[in-house]
């Protein structure tokens, strides 16, 4: 990876660690992610491994289960001689068996694009609900300290009432006899299943809901209009709307949304949900004009375009408010402005791509 663009992820590192967390406790540890490639749960990976380099001084070791070897050597390639990023390649879908001892476990195997909801609806599914069953059933025969449950925001469905915050109890609805309920409904049955495996046998379980992350290592065609954009930026074209714009998200940078699942996973209680995300929302619109006059060299304008992708799921809901009181009671906020986080962003796609 080009020097300046690690400079960019040590500096997002450097910002997540600073962070008033009880980090020892997860020294020494062994802690299985899966779906280690993502976007989120890379940062995560990194994050201990920085840990290990500052202040750590008996190091954890992370067990990365991916299914691509070679795209994983490739995302963690400055890592490659170090012995406690240790890769498990298989499907988080079939039978998980680790010898030794595992610690925690953070499960976020997941197809999170919507691009993938009607080309690949099983393969949605699968991870959110085998996968899930896999690591409940590991974390249970390890007797784990804890286990972090990625879902979504995508939990809550429509709601009646859109203007509203959403807390963690508020949910709308959704239509499981459509091919496009594959993502939210296996995320919520993935939920249910934790809080089941919590119940029964005391699997000591948290769950977060992250909304929009934007921020290094999302695939620029993942589909998503943040990772739209910044591609339009870097390839000098017009930004595209495929819609009128008015839709409202609250978008939170990679590093503080890291934090806020750092601090689920060591202060959270067990068997509760989190929301985490931006408190600042911005219509798509509003997002475009944005970038246009942070990058004015670029001379770059808006264009509106119908979505011609037949896979690709466009949500239904116009706008999404989520409260994020809760974790904020835990002592996290987001402090990265989306000017800012923008910013960081582009430029390290300009130096990898």
């Amino acid at each position: 990876m080009n020097s300046e663009a690690v400079t960019i992820i040590d500096e997002d590192l450097f910002y997540i660690t600073e962070a008033d967390l009880p980090w020892r406790e997860l020294e020494g540890k062994t802690i299985l992610v899966s779906g280690a490639n993502g976007m989120l749960p890379a940062y995560m990976v990194e994050t201990i491994l920085y840990l290990n380099n500052t202040i750590f001084k008996e190091k954890t070791t992370i067990l990365a289960l991916v299914r691509d070897l070679e795209k994983a050597q490739g995302r963690f390639s400055r890592y490659k001689n170090n012995n406690h990023l240790k890769f498990i390649v298989q499907d988080v879908c079939n039978k998980i068996v680790i010898d030794g001892k595992v610690d925690y476990i953070i499960h976020a195997a997941s197809q999170a694009s919507p691009k993938f909801y009607r080309r690949d609806p099983v393969g949605t599914i699968l991870p959110n609900v085998l996968g899930t069953y896999n690591l409940l059933e590991l974390a249970r025969e390890k007797s784990i300290k804890g286990f972090l449950y990625f879902s979504a925001g995508a939990v809550y469905g429509k709601r009646i009432n859109d203007d509203k915050l959403i807390t963690e109890n508020d949910f709308g609805s959704l239509n499981p006899s459509t091919v496009e309920a594959c993502y939210p409904e296996s995320k919520r049955l993935g939920e249910t299943m934790c809080m089941a495996w919590f119940s029964q046998y005391n699997v000591p379980i948290k769950i977060i809901r992250p909304f929009h992350t934007y921020g290094p290592g999302v695939a620029l065609d993942d589909g998503r209009v943040f990772a739209d954009f910044v591609r339009n930026i870097i390839n000098n074209d017009n930004l595209v709307i495929n819609s009128d714009g008015s839709a409202r998200r609250p978008f939170c940078y990679l590093s503080d949304a890291v934090i806020g699942f750092f601090t689920v996973l060591l202060k959270g209680n067990i068997g509760e949900a989190y929301n985490i995300a931006g408190k600042k929302e911005i219509g798509i619109l509003e997002l475009a004009n944005m970038l246009v006059d942070l990058f004015p060299e670029k001379n770059l304008k808006i264009v509106f375009k119908e979505n011609i992708d037949k896979d690709y799921v466009q949500t239904a809901v116009s706008q999404y408010s989520p409260d994020v009181s809760k974790i904020t009671s835990l002592g996290w906020d987001d402090k990265i402005s989306l000017e800012d986080g923008f910013k960081k962003m582009v430029n390290y796609y300009k130096l990898i791509v």
